[in-house]
């Protein structure tokens, strides 16, 4: 009888393990800024919205995603470039963030591979300053 209490306890911790591990890979948002120019204003003004924007990693192995931090994905500038650089590997990209047409959010997914990641977010040029992210990449 005893016996089987220690192989229940020693199942009952691998299964708390495998939940624990499951959370840890579990997608993570980090939330950059990106300012309007030249006043600095993070609420927007008439001609220059505010903007929420993220990068989403976890999610897919390998990848990182530029998306709005509003509700469905929204709140990120539309046709905006992304410049990104793999540290751990040495590999760069570019994306463009998606028109917002059709009720498709702007975000775009960059193939980074794993390691260390830094992404540039470039508006279209006028009112606003590029955003800068650094985030682990699973």
């Amino acid at each position: 009888m005893r016996t089987l209490v220690r192989g229940a306890g020693c199942c009952v911790t691998a299964a708390v393990v495998a939940v624990l591990s499951a959370t840890v890979a579990a997608a993570v948002t980090v939330p950059f800024q990106v300012q309007p120019a030249s006043f600095g204003n993070p609420h927007g003004s008439f001609d220059v919205p505010p903007t929420h924007c993220a990068a989403e990693v976890g999610g897919a192995s390998g990848a990182v995603t530029i998306a709005g931090t509003l509700p469905d994905r929204w709140g990120c500038l539309i046709q905006s470039d992304v410049h990104w650089l793999n540290l751990s590997t040495g590999a760069t990209g570019t994306a463009r963030l998606s028109d917002g047409l059709n009720g498709h959010p702007p975000e775009a997914t960059l193939p980074t591979g794993p390691g260390r990641v830094v992404a540039v977010l470039v508006p279209l040029p006028g009112t606003t300053t590029p955003g800068l992210v650094t985030v682990d990449v699973p």
